[in-house]
């Protein structure tokens, strides 16, 4: 009979070249998946990890399960050691870490504080699974299953260290007994010929759990403890939001876009790894809150799952089967859930180990768009509209400038040169509402004395529409053009009162060769303020609630400048809606959407109008031509007598600067 440090030993080798093999597995099927440059800019990358995978930054926004999490990943982090020191035991009986001297006792009496945590956390985070878990967990088959045993798996690892603890020092055996916090107190409980069994019971018991907990991990969703690190390290540094290029000149490529893993990239394969199927992406999206088919989290288990079906297929060499003649797209995805998308981006904020998946529904839309002309039916005359008359409505191009009639409105083309360039933008050029907003904010640009001008009818489309909606073929043949004029004028500076240009142009339009500054109107404005260019009189008293545009405020990161504005003039009381700044909910109209029916449960822009509406004010104000036409329409349907007003930010200020003249 092998003695049974040997026997420890052939033990440990077995359980860790198990877990080499599959960790080994699972790293050759990301080679399925396309390149892309992840391994740049290393001291960022670092400074993100310890941020957010080590400093548990995202996950503490919800308290509660943030605190849980965190105590239960630092704890693990620091029992480490307290693992490594069994292990030496097993293979060398009598091991121990107490030739760090003087260090050994502080850390151990970290290690027991911070496993009392863990347990703490753990018996908590059971009960919330089972008794009374938040809606996002409420979930039922593997996924909640899968959840409890890891969970009762960490919990036999935290009973057994503290079981081996005690008994070791009712031996005799732990070289600084004081220093164990918790287990001290359990161990006169262990007493006489006993307590060597218990001791080799609990030490077994704790290396079972442990190893077991490590090769289930490959098969688990919780693969994300092994992962999320990686993924964080790897996420995205460009800018946020921004839709990764698709080269249209590449006479090789087969196709463009993504409709099987294999279209995907390999980093995208790895957030289908990293899921923790946690329903933060669930909760906060617009579309499934609403009724819709999508999912967020679906989405990337869906890439998982499909991974881990045609990867082994596609490394062998073999085309046979039933799940070889699947796709991603269609067999786990359908359509119906990437067009509910509106590209909001509350998914990305929302995830805890930075998935990025609007990335991966947009590359599914361009599969669709660019390969086999599939859309929604409606956005046929959307793309035509963009390819005629430049804009996705059917409005003529010669009238692009018609909104600055009666007012003083310089354009490039006279003047040959400004030192900023306003960007009127589809909405503000032809949308009878909206045109009212190009025009308070262009008498403002007068009022204060700004070197301006407009492009007036040589401005087309951003491409914007035309891109989150998967065309990118339309999408790049109106940036070229938009940068050749722009470039024409040697613009520099841009402002403009639609945030999805504000996207487009300051984010999107480099990767083709555009560098400008690009400020929304509201930050320009706010400067101008500052500045004591404009004065803000006091206006009739208002009650304003403001919604934060997804593009202006998770994109781009502009949530005070409009607040501020708002602040500053008299008579203004403002109120925040229940979701605002970084948590707003979306009007409904980004991605697309704005030209596409809603056929699927409740209408986004009515939840959103409902909140508003619940704060009691008088005005909702906004900074966004789409948010203000799906606004408008919730109001007239939430409140038809028209009690409560929509109003751009631009258009308030204006006010207060007309009223007091007239005073």
């Amino acid at each position: 009979m092998l003695p049974e440090s040997l026997f420890f030993s052939v033990f440990l080798v077995a359980a860790l070249a198990l877990f080499a093999w599959n960790a080994r597995r699972l790293v050759r099927y990301l080679k399925v998946g396309k390149k892309e440059n992840r391994f740049d800019r290393v001291p960022e990358r670092l400074r993100r990890v310890f941020a957010i995978a080590l400093g548990q930054s995202k996950l503490l926004r919800e308290p509660l399960a943030g605190v849980l999490h965190a105590l239960i990943f630092w704890g693990f982090v620091i029992l480490l050691t307290a693992i490594l020191e069994s292990i030496g035991e097993g293979i060398a009986p009598g091991f121990s870490l107490a030739f760090l001297g003087s260090l050994y006792p502080p850390l151990i009496f970290i290690a027991e504080l911070f496993g009392l945590l863990v347990l703490i956390s753990v018996v908590v985070s059971i009960f919330r699974r089972l008794v009374a878990p938040p809606e996002r967990l409420r979930v039922s088959g593997h996924a909640k299953w899968d959840a409890v045993l890891i969970l009762f798996l960490i919990l036999v690892v935290m009973v057994t260290m503290f079981g081996q603890n005690s008994a070791r020092i009712a031996l005799g055996l732990e070289t600084a007994p004081a220093a164990r916090l918790v287990s001290a107190v359990f161990a006169p409980s262990f007493t006489g010929d006993g307590t060597h069994m218990w001791f080799r019971i609990f030490f077994w018991g704790h290396m079972i759990a442990v190893l077991g907990f490590l090769n289930y991990l490959p098969f688990s969703k919780h693969l994300h403890i092994l992962t999320s690190i990686p993924n964080v390290y790897f996420s995205s540094l460009g800018p946020k939001g921004a839709l990764a290029p698709v080269n249209l000149a590449d006479e090789s490529a087969t196709k463009f876009g993504a409709t099987d893993v294999e279209d995907l990239t390999w980093k995208q394969l790895l957030n289908g790894y990293t899921c923790t199927e946690c329903g933060r992406c669930t909760s906060a999206c617009p579309a499934h809150s609403t009724g819709k088919l999508l999912n967020p989290k679906k989405i990337i288990v869906d890439v998982r799952a499909r991974t881990m079906q045609k990867a082994p297929l596609m490394l062998a060499g073999t085309t046979e089967g039933a799940a070889a003649g699947n796709t991603l797209l269609d067999h786990f995805i359908t359509e119906q859930e990437l067009w509910a998308c509106t590209t909001c981006m509350a998914c990305v904020q929302e995830c805890p180990v930075m998935i990025e998946h609007v990335d991966t529904i947009v590359e599914m839309r361009r599969g669709l768009v660019l390969n086999e002309s599939r859309f929604p039916d409606e956005l046929k005359t959307t793309f035509s509209n963009l390819e005629r008359n430049y804009t996705p409505w059917g409005f003529g191009h010669a009238s692009r400038a018609d909104w600055a009639e009666g007012i003083s409105v310089p354009r490039i083309a006279d003047c040959g040169t400004a030192e900023i360039l306003f960007w009127v933008g589809c909405a503000g050029a032809y949308d009878a509402r909206y045109r009212k907003v190009s025009r308070a904010f262009a008498q403002l640009l007068n009022r204060a004395g700004v070197n301006y001008a407009i492009l007036g009818t040589e401005e087309k489309c951003t491409g914007d529409p035309a891109r989150r909606m998967g065309n990118e073929y339309l999408a790049q043949s109106l940036i070229t053009e938009n940068i050749a004029t722009l470039n024409k004028y040697a613009v520099k500076k841009i402002v403009t009162t639609c945030p999805h240009c504000l996207q487009s142009l300051g984010r999107e339009y480099r990767q083709f060769g555009g560098n400008y500054e690009v400020v929304h109107h509201t930050t320009l404005l706010n400067e101008l303020v500052e500045k004591g260019k404009l004065s803000l009189p006091a206006a009739v008293a208002s009650k304003v609630t403001f919604h934060d545009p997804c593009y202006l405020g998770r994109y781009n990161g502009v949530y005070d400048d409009p607040r501020d504005l708002l602040d500053r003039v008299g008579g203004i009381t403002r109120v925040e809606m229940k979701r605002a700044g970084d948590r707003s909910f979306c009007c409904g109209a980004g991605g697309g959407r704005m030209w596409m029916e809603e056929r699927e449960g409740k209408r986004v822009n009515i939840e959103r109008t409902e909140e508003a509406l619940a704060t009691g004010a008088d005005t909702i104000g906004t900074g966004c031509p789409f948010c203000m036409t799906m606004l408008t329409d919730g109001v007239k349907e939430r409140d038809p007598a028209g009690s409560t007003k929509v109003k751009d930010v631009a258009e308030l200020l204006w006010e207060a600067m007309e009223g007091s003249n007239d005073r």
